[in-house]
Parts: C-alpha cells; sequence; structure tokens
C-alpha cells in the first residue's frame, strides 16, 4: 500500500513515486462516486476527486490519512492499519539506509524541519504523499 507502489524502487524518483501513487488512488477509486466515497471515509469530496483523477500533481498534497481511509475501502484492510505499515516502512527504511530525520528534512525539498519530519513519521503530524514519495525517494538512493 503506497510503500510499494512500484515493483522496483532501484532509482525511483519522488516523481516515479507520487506517479505509482496517483495510480493506486485512481484503481482505488475506479468507478466510484467521489461524493459516496467522502460521505464513506469523512475525506472532503474535493480530495476524493483529486485522487481518482490520476494526476500526480494532484494527490501530492493529499494527505496520508485521507488516502488510507481511500484505499481501505478497496483493500479491506483498515485505515489506520494502512496509515501505520506505511511510516513503520518509512522508519524501517531509515535504519537500513542510515538516515534520521534532520538529514532527511536537509535532503528534500519540502519545507520541512527535522523535527516536523520525525513528527511525521510517527504520525503526530500529517505527512502529504508529496513529502511520503520525497522521503520515500531519498531511502531508495541511500540504501545499499
Amino acid at each position: 500500500m503506497l510503500y510499494d507502489a512500484l515493483d522496483d524502487t532501484a532509482g525511483a524518483t519522488a516523481g516515479d513515486l507520487l506517479s505509482a501513487y496517483a495510480r493506486e488512488l485512481s484503481a482505488a477509486l475506479e468507478g466510484a462516486d467521489a461524493a459516496a466515497v467522502a460521505d464513506d471515509t469523512g475525506v472532503d469530496e474535493a480530495t476524493v476527486a483529486a485522487m481518482a483523477s490520476g494526476d500526480p500533481d494532484a494527490v501530492a498534497a493529499v494527505r496520508l490519512e485521507d488516502a488510507a481511509a481511500v484505499l481501505e475501502r478497496s483493500a479491506g484492510v483498515p485505515a489506520h492499519d494502512i496509515d501505520y505499515e506505511v511510516r513503520d516502512h518509512l522508519m524501517m527504511g531509515m535504519m537500513t539506509a542510515i538516515l534520521d530525520a534532520d538529514t532527511i528534512a536537509a535532503e528534500i525539498d519540502a519545507d520541512l524541519t527535522g523535527q516536523e519530519v520525525q513528527q511525521a513519521l510517527e504520525g503526530r503530524t500529517r505527512l502529504t504523499l508529496g513529502e511520503l514519495a520525497e522521503m520515500q525517494a531519498l531511502i531508495v538512493d541511500r540504501s545499499p
């Protein structure tokens, strides 16, 4: 779910990952009515429509929690489990790549401090799919 949206992440850029997230969300929403999904998930209808579009630029600002709520409908996995699994995967990747939150903050384009990266990884603040893609791309790049 999201963290494994690409079968082979070797050399993947943040743009590649964001495109894969967009495809995964669009496929999960194929044929669904945005208003009905919004009612079912509590996610804003405009955000659901952005995810359904399959446009990477449109999903960059989507929060991980909202994407997880939509994926819950198609995957049958609770949204909080999807959210937790994605964050856990990032933290495990950080250990493999020997990265800390301050290094991630310094190396990605997102305007985040090390503390904000740490809070996002812990689920104490929002994590957008654009930020997720940047973090995951850095981890992929730095992993042995």
